[in-house]
Protein backbone atom coordinates (compact mmCIF):
# COMPACT_ATOMS: atom_id res chain seq x y z
CA UNK A 1 0.00 0.00 0.00
CA UNK A 2 1.45 3.40 -0.71
CA UNK A 3 1.23 4.93 2.47
CA UNK A 4 3.30 1.97 3.67
CA UNK A 5 5.93 2.37 1.14
CA UNK A 6 8.80 4.20 2.91
CA UNK A 7 12.71 4.50 3.08
CA UNK A 8 14.59 2.17 5.92
CA UNK A 9 16.11 5.28 7.40
CA UNK A 10 12.83 7.27 7.91
CA UNK A 11 11.12 4.02 8.94
CA UNK A 12 14.02 3.83 11.78
CA UNK A 13 13.87 7.54 12.87
CA UNK A 14 9.76 7.49 12.95
CA UNK A 15 9.72 4.57 14.61
CA UNK A 16 12.29 5.53 17.51
CA UNK A 17 10.96 8.54 18.37
CA UNK A 18 7.78 6.96 18.84
CA UNK A 19 9.12 4.59 21.42
CA UNK A 20 11.37 7.05 23.32
CA UNK A 21 8.08 8.88 24.11
CA UNK A 22 6.86 8.64 27.87
CA UNK A 23 4.58 5.42 28.21
CA UNK A 24 5.66 3.96 24.95
CA UNK A 25 4.76 0.59 24.45
CA UNK A 26 7.52 -1.13 22.57
CA UNK A 27 5.98 -4.64 21.77
CA UNK A 28 3.20 -3.06 20.32
CA UNK A 29 5.17 -0.94 17.92
CA UNK A 30 6.98 -3.89 16.82
CA UNK A 31 4.22 -5.20 15.61
CA UNK A 32 2.83 -1.73 13.95
CA UNK A 33 6.22 -1.52 12.14
CA UNK A 34 6.57 -5.23 11.63
CA UNK A 35 10.05 -5.71 13.12
CA UNK A 36 11.39 -8.19 15.96
CA UNK A 37 11.58 -6.85 19.53
CA UNK A 38 15.40 -7.67 19.33
CA UNK A 39 15.44 -4.89 16.06
CA UNK A 40 13.25 -2.98 18.01
CA UNK A 41 15.42 -2.39 20.95
CA UNK A 42 18.68 -2.68 18.89
CA UNK A 43 17.61 0.51 17.48
CA UNK A 44 16.28 2.44 19.91
CA UNK A 45 19.90 1.59 21.59
CA UNK A 46 21.64 3.02 18.68
CA UNK A 47 19.47 6.28 18.45
CA UNK A 48 20.20 6.78 22.07
CA UNK A 49 23.48 6.48 21.70
CA UNK A 50 23.96 8.25 18.29
CA UNK A 51 21.16 10.24 18.05
CA UNK A 52 19.76 10.33 13.94
CA UNK A 53 23.24 9.46 13.16
CA UNK A 54 23.43 6.49 14.86
CA UNK A 55 20.93 4.53 13.19
CA UNK A 56 22.95 4.44 9.64
CA UNK A 57 25.33 2.03 8.76
CA UNK A 58 27.79 4.63 8.74
CA UNK A 59 30.05 6.33 10.72
CA UNK A 60 28.84 9.15 13.09
CA UNK A 61 28.88 12.50 10.63
CA UNK A 62 31.30 14.81 12.39
CA UNK A 63 30.14 17.82 14.51
CA UNK A 64 30.17 21.06 13.25
CA UNK A 65 32.44 24.13 14.47
CA UNK A 66 31.11 26.38 16.06
CA UNK A 67 33.98 28.96 15.41
CA UNK A 68 32.36 28.97 11.48
CA UNK A 69 32.53 32.38 9.12
CA UNK A 70 29.84 34.48 8.78
CA UNK A 71 30.34 32.96 4.94
CA UNK A 72 30.19 29.43 5.93
CA UNK A 73 26.57 30.31 7.81
CA UNK A 74 25.03 31.95 4.79
CA UNK A 75 26.08 28.63 2.36
CA UNK A 76 24.33 26.78 5.14
CA UNK A 77 21.50 28.90 5.39
CA UNK A 78 21.52 28.94 1.46
CA UNK A 79 21.97 25.09 0.88
CA UNK A 80 18.58 24.11 3.18
CA UNK A 81 16.96 27.00 1.76
CA UNK A 82 17.70 25.61 -1.51
CA UNK A 83 16.49 21.90 -0.48
CA UNK A 84 13.07 23.59 0.54
CA UNK A 85 12.33 26.96 -1.42
CA UNK A 86 9.30 27.01 0.56
CA UNK A 87 10.54 27.53 3.87
CA UNK A 88 11.05 31.16 5.36
CA UNK A 89 13.20 32.75 8.29
CA UNK A 90 12.02 30.99 11.08
CA UNK A 91 11.50 27.28 9.87
CA UNK A 92 15.27 27.35 8.53
CA UNK A 93 16.18 28.52 11.65
CA UNK A 94 14.50 26.33 13.50
CA UNK A 95 15.79 22.98 11.29
CA UNK A 96 19.87 24.79 10.82
CA UNK A 97 19.64 24.62 14.83
CA UNK A 98 18.18 21.07 15.42
CA UNK A 99 21.04 20.18 12.59
CA UNK A 100 23.58 21.83 14.46
CA UNK A 101 22.70 20.30 17.77
CA UNK A 102 22.84 17.07 16.40
CA UNK A 103 26.54 17.38 14.95
CA UNK A 104 25.19 17.38 11.19
CA UNK A 105 27.15 19.62 9.02
CA UNK A 106 24.72 20.86 7.88
CA UNK A 107 23.58 22.54 10.41
CA UNK A 108 24.62 25.74 12.56
CA UNK A 109 25.39 25.19 16.00
CA UNK A 110 24.06 28.80 16.65
CA UNK A 111 22.55 29.92 13.72
CA UNK A 112 21.61 34.09 13.28
CA UNK A 113 18.04 35.66 13.56
CA UNK A 114 14.81 34.90 11.65
CA UNK A 115 15.72 38.27 10.56
CA UNK A 116 19.05 38.10 9.74
CA UNK A 117 18.53 34.43 7.50
CA UNK A 118 15.88 36.25 5.65
CA UNK A 119 18.24 39.48 5.38
CA UNK A 120 20.84 36.41 3.62
CA UNK A 121 17.88 35.38 1.41
CA UNK A 122 17.10 38.58 0.32
CA UNK A 123 20.58 39.12 -0.49
CA UNK A 124 21.36 36.12 -2.20
CA UNK A 125 18.37 36.65 -4.63
CA UNK A 126 16.36 33.65 -2.64
CA UNK A 127 13.20 35.55 -2.39
CA UNK A 128 10.43 36.51 -4.55
CA UNK A 129 9.09 39.76 -2.80
CA UNK A 130 5.53 39.10 -4.35
CA UNK A 131 5.13 35.68 -2.79
CA UNK A 132 5.36 37.13 0.84
CA UNK A 133 1.83 39.27 0.63
CA UNK A 134 0.03 36.09 -0.49
CA UNK A 135 1.13 34.13 2.87
CA UNK A 136 -1.30 35.26 6.02
CA UNK A 137 -1.21 33.78 9.33
CA UNK A 138 -3.86 31.08 10.11
CA UNK A 139 -5.01 30.56 13.47
CA UNK A 140 -6.98 27.39 14.39
CA UNK A 141 -8.41 25.38 17.39
CA UNK A 142 -6.34 22.34 17.97
CA UNK A 143 -6.92 19.19 19.79
CA UNK A 144 -5.56 18.82 23.49
CA UNK A 145 -4.08 15.08 22.14
CA UNK A 146 -2.64 13.24 19.58
CA UNK A 147 -5.59 10.75 17.91
CA UNK A 148 -8.52 12.85 19.51
CA UNK A 149 -9.47 14.07 15.94
CA UNK A 150 -7.63 12.72 12.57
CA UNK A 151 -8.65 15.04 9.26
CA UNK A 152 -9.31 13.32 6.05
CA UNK A 153 -9.67 14.55 2.54
CA UNK A 154 -8.87 14.43 -1.03
CA UNK A 155 -6.55 17.40 -2.58
CA UNK A 156 -8.05 18.38 -5.76
CA UNK A 157 -6.53 15.49 -8.07
CA UNK A 158 -3.21 16.58 -10.68
CA UNK A 159 -2.61 15.59 -14.36
CA UNK A 160 0.15 13.10 -14.53
CA UNK A 161 2.62 13.79 -18.01
CA UNK A 162 1.98 10.05 -19.17
CA UNK A 163 -1.55 10.20 -18.75
CA UNK A 164 -4.35 9.59 -16.65
CA UNK A 165 -4.64 11.54 -13.29
CA UNK A 166 -3.18 11.48 -9.32
CA UNK A 167 -5.56 11.80 -6.70
CA UNK A 168 -4.02 12.88 -3.37
CA UNK A 169 -5.62 11.63 -0.43
CA UNK A 170 -3.85 12.99 2.97
CA UNK A 171 -4.73 12.00 6.50
CA UNK A 172 -3.43 14.57 8.96
CA UNK A 173 -3.63 14.53 12.88
CA UNK A 174 -5.21 17.77 13.96
CA UNK A 175 -3.36 18.30 17.38
CA UNK A 176 0.29 17.48 16.10
CA UNK A 177 0.03 18.00 12.31
CA UNK A 178 1.69 14.71 12.01
CA UNK A 179 0.96 13.76 8.44
CA UNK A 180 -0.43 10.31 8.72
CA UNK A 181 -0.69 9.22 5.50
CA UNK A 182 -0.19 10.75 2.40
CA UNK A 183 -0.94 8.59 -0.86
CA UNK A 184 -1.46 8.98 -4.94
CA UNK A 185 -4.50 7.05 -6.34
CA UNK A 186 -6.19 6.57 -9.79
CA UNK A 187 -9.67 7.12 -7.92
CA UNK A 188 -11.81 8.44 -5.13
CA UNK A 189 -13.49 5.10 -4.23
CA UNK A 190 -14.75 3.30 -0.86
CA UNK A 191 -12.07 0.78 -1.33
CA UNK A 192 -9.43 2.92 -2.09
CA UNK A 193 -9.76 4.78 0.92
CA UNK A 194 -10.62 1.79 2.98
CA UNK A 195 -7.45 0.36 2.20
CA UNK A 196 -5.33 3.52 2.85
CA UNK A 197 -7.36 3.93 6.45
CA UNK A 198 -6.45 0.93 7.54
CA UNK A 199 -2.83 0.75 6.92
CA UNK A 200 -2.88 3.90 8.72
CA UNK A 201 -4.88 2.00 11.49
CA UNK A 202 -2.48 -1.00 11.40
CA UNK A 203 0.52 1.51 12.01
CA UNK A 204 -1.11 4.38 14.41
CA UNK A 205 -3.84 2.88 15.58
CA UNK A 206 -7.86 4.34 15.86
CA UNK A 207 -8.36 7.64 16.50
CA UNK A 208 -11.15 8.78 18.69
CA UNK A 209 -13.01 10.83 15.77
CA UNK A 210 -12.39 11.62 11.69
CA UNK A 211 -13.18 14.63 10.50
CA UNK A 212 -14.33 14.98 6.48
CA UNK A 213 -16.38 16.83 4.17
CA UNK A 214 -19.45 15.84 2.78
CA UNK A 215 -17.92 14.11 -0.87
CA UNK A 216 -17.85 10.86 -1.56
CA UNK A 217 -17.01 8.42 -0.18
CA UNK A 218 -17.61 9.43 3.00
CA UNK A 219 -20.21 11.93 2.34
CA UNK A 220 -24.05 12.19 0.52
CA UNK A 221 -23.58 15.48 -0.92
CA UNK A 222 -27.06 15.80 -1.80
CA UNK A 223 -28.47 14.14 1.98
CA UNK A 224 -26.41 15.39 4.56
CA UNK A 225 -25.52 13.29 7.20
CA UNK A 226 -26.40 10.34 5.52
CA UNK A 227 -24.14 7.48 6.62
CA UNK A 228 -22.48 5.99 3.03
CA UNK A 229 -20.44 1.95 3.81
CA UNK A 230 -17.29 3.23 4.78
CA UNK A 231 -18.72 5.74 7.62
CA UNK A 232 -20.65 2.44 8.72
CA UNK A 233 -17.27 0.55 8.29
CA UNK A 234 -15.29 3.48 10.69
CA UNK A 235 -18.65 3.33 13.25
CA UNK A 236 -18.14 -0.53 13.37
CA UNK A 237 -14.42 0.32 14.48
CA UNK A 238 -15.52 2.85 17.13
CA UNK A 239 -14.34 5.26 15.28
CA UNK A 240 -16.95 8.46 15.25
CA UNK A 241 -16.98 10.43 11.47
CA UNK A 242 -18.11 13.90 11.49
CA UNK A 243 -18.90 16.24 8.35
CA UNK A 244 -17.75 19.92 7.60
CA UNK A 245 -20.14 22.67 6.84
CA UNK A 246 -21.64 23.03 3.34
CA UNK A 247 -19.53 25.82 1.72
CA UNK A 248 -17.33 26.54 4.70
CA UNK A 249 -13.72 25.04 3.78
CA UNK A 250 -12.75 26.70 7.31
CA UNK A 251 -14.63 24.07 8.99
CA UNK A 252 -11.18 21.48 7.66
CA UNK A 253 -8.58 24.57 8.07
CA UNK A 254 -5.59 22.06 8.93
CA UNK A 255 -6.54 20.15 5.60
CA UNK A 256 -6.93 23.21 3.46
CA UNK A 257 -3.76 24.65 5.45
CA UNK A 258 -1.83 21.82 5.03
CA UNK A 259 -2.95 21.11 1.06
CA UNK A 260 -1.91 24.69 0.63
CA UNK A 261 1.89 23.49 1.79
CA UNK A 262 1.68 20.80 -0.72
CA UNK A 263 1.17 22.67 -3.25
CA UNK A 264 4.24 24.94 -2.24
CA UNK A 265 6.09 22.50 -1.61
CA UNK A 266 5.55 19.45 -4.28
CA UNK A 267 3.08 19.66 -6.61
CA UNK A 268 4.30 23.16 -7.68
CA UNK A 269 7.62 22.03 -8.33
CA UNK A 270 6.10 19.58 -11.68
CA UNK A 271 3.87 17.43 -13.36
CA UNK A 272 5.21 13.36 -12.42
CA UNK A 273 4.84 10.63 -15.21
CA UNK A 274 2.56 8.08 -13.35
CA UNK A 275 1.52 7.46 -10.25
CA UNK A 276 4.31 5.53 -9.10
CA UNK A 277 6.91 8.71 -9.23
CA UNK A 278 4.13 10.69 -7.62
CA UNK A 279 4.10 8.59 -4.69
CA UNK A 280 7.65 8.19 -4.23
CA UNK A 281 7.86 12.13 -4.10
CA UNK A 282 5.27 11.95 -1.94
CA UNK A 283 6.79 9.68 0.47
CA UNK A 284 9.90 11.76 0.49
CA UNK A 285 8.81 14.62 1.14
CA UNK A 286 6.58 13.00 4.11
CA UNK A 287 9.57 12.06 5.81
CA UNK A 288 10.95 15.63 5.62
CA UNK A 289 7.36 17.23 6.62
CA UNK A 290 7.35 14.67 9.65
CA UNK A 291 11.18 14.63 10.72
CA UNK A 292 12.74 17.35 9.78
CA UNK A 293 10.69 20.57 8.83
CA UNK A 294 9.84 22.80 11.93
CA UNK A 295 5.99 23.83 12.18
CA UNK A 296 5.18 27.34 13.28
CA UNK A 297 1.43 26.54 14.53
CA UNK A 298 3.01 24.02 17.25
CA UNK A 299 6.34 26.16 18.09
CA UNK A 300 8.93 25.51 15.41
CA UNK A 301 8.83 21.57 16.29
CA UNK A 302 8.68 18.89 13.40
CA UNK A 303 4.96 17.31 14.21
CA UNK A 304 6.38 13.90 15.70
CA UNK A 305 8.02 15.25 18.23
CA UNK A 306 4.18 16.15 19.71
CA UNK A 307 2.51 12.60 17.93
CA UNK A 308 1.84 9.75 20.17
CA UNK A 309 0.58 6.53 18.44
CA UNK A 310 -2.60 5.59 19.72
CA UNK A 311 -3.07 2.80 22.97
CA UNK A 312 -6.21 1.71 20.71
CA UNK A 313 -5.06 -1.33 17.73
CA UNK A 314 -6.94 -2.52 14.89
CA UNK A 315 -8.91 -4.94 15.91
CA UNK A 316 -8.62 -8.35 13.49
CA UNK A 317 -12.09 -9.10 13.62
CA UNK A 318 -14.71 -5.96 13.00
CA UNK A 319 -16.78 -6.06 16.06
CA UNK A 320 -20.17 -6.67 15.97
CA UNK A 321 -22.88 -3.33 17.14
CA UNK A 322 -23.50 -4.34 20.82
CA UNK A 323 -26.96 -2.52 22.53
CA UNK A 324 -28.66 -2.51 25.89
CA UNK A 325 -30.90 -4.49 27.76
CA UNK A 326 -33.83 -1.55 27.36
CA UNK A 327 -33.13 -1.17 23.49
CA UNK A 328 -35.51 -2.18 20.62
CA UNK A 329 -33.06 -3.60 18.27
CA UNK A 330 -34.21 -4.11 14.55
CA UNK A 331 -32.40 -5.11 11.15
CA UNK A 332 -32.16 -3.22 8.54
CA UNK A 333 -33.63 -4.78 5.45
CA UNK A 334 -32.34 -5.30 2.18
CA UNK A 335 -33.68 -1.81 0.84
CA UNK A 336 -32.38 -0.04 4.06
CA UNK A 337 -35.33 -0.38 5.88
CA UNK A 338 -36.16 -1.36 9.10
CA UNK A 339 -39.98 -2.64 10.74
CA UNK A 340 -41.55 -1.61 14.01
CA UNK A 341 -45.31 -1.98 14.81
CA UNK A 342 -45.84 -3.65 11.87
CA UNK A 343 -44.45 -0.79 9.42
CA UNK A 344 -41.61 -0.31 7.62
CA UNK A 345 -39.33 2.50 8.08
CA UNK A 346 -36.72 3.61 5.74
CA UNK A 347 -33.14 4.04 8.01
CA UNK A 348 -30.59 4.15 4.97
CA UNK A 349 -28.84 1.78 1.90
CA UNK A 350 -25.48 1.80 3.90
CA UNK A 351 -26.90 0.20 6.83
CA UNK A 352 -28.52 -2.69 5.60
CA UNK A 353 -27.61 -6.03 7.33
CA UNK A 354 -26.70 -4.06 9.73
CA UNK A 355 -28.78 -3.97 13.05
CA UNK A 356 -29.92 -0.52 14.77
CA UNK A 357 -31.34 0.46 18.33
CA UNK A 358 -34.59 2.83 19.01
CA UNK A 359 -34.50 4.24 21.77
CA UNK A 360 -37.21 6.27 23.87
CA UNK A 361 -36.56 10.17 23.72
CA UNK A 362 -38.24 12.98 25.92
CA UNK A 363 -40.52 13.08 23.18
CA UNK A 364 -43.96 10.81 23.81
CA UNK A 365 -44.12 9.19 20.43
CA UNK A 366 -40.89 10.45 18.84
CA UNK A 367 -37.40 7.11 19.17
CA UNK A 368 -33.97 7.48 18.49
CA UNK A 369 -32.54 5.55 16.25
CA UNK A 370 -28.99 4.55 17.08
CA UNK A 371 -26.23 2.43 14.63
CA UNK A 372 -23.18 1.32 17.58
CA UNK A 373 -22.44 4.82 19.43
CA UNK A 374 -23.68 6.81 16.36
CA UNK A 375 -27.14 8.54 16.50
CA UNK A 376 -28.28 8.16 12.93
CA UNK A 377 -31.54 10.43 13.43
CA UNK A 378 -34.95 10.08 15.08
CA UNK A 379 -38.64 8.05 14.13
CA UNK A 380 -41.33 10.16 14.79
CA UNK A 381 -44.48 7.35 15.49
CA UNK A 382 -47.05 10.53 15.00
CA UNK A 383 -46.41 10.89 11.47
CA UNK A 384 -48.38 9.09 9.06
CA UNK A 385 -45.41 8.22 7.15
CA UNK A 386 -42.58 8.05 10.16
CA UNK A 387 -39.84 8.92 8.34
CA UNK A 388 -36.11 8.64 9.80
CA UNK A 389 -35.18 12.10 10.06
CA UNK A 390 -31.67 12.81 9.76
CA UNK A 391 -29.92 14.49 13.05
CA UNK A 392 -27.99 17.68 12.66
CA UNK A 393 -24.41 16.51 13.19
CA UNK A 394 -25.08 12.64 13.41
CA UNK A 395 -22.68 12.02 16.27
CA UNK A 396 -23.50 11.99 19.92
Amino acid sequence: MPWQERSTMSLKQEFVTLASQDGANLSALCLRFRISRPTGYAWLRRYRDGGVAGLAERPRAPASSPGQTSGTVEDAVVALRDAHPAWGGRKLRARLAALGAAGDPAGVVDPPAASTITAILRRRERLDPAEGVKHTAWTRFAHAAPNELWQLDFKGHVALTGGGRCHPLTLLDDHSRFLLGLGAYADERDGTVRAALEAAFRRYGLPARILCDNGPPWGVPQVRHTLTALGVWLIRLGVAITHGRPRHPQTQGKAERFHRTLKVEVLRSGAYPDLAASQAAFDAWRDVYNLERPHEAIGLVPPISRYAASRRPFPDRLPDPAYGPDDAVRAVHGGGQLSYRGRLHFVGTALRGQRVALRPTVDDGVLAVYFCHHRVGQLDLRSPTSPILVDGDGTV
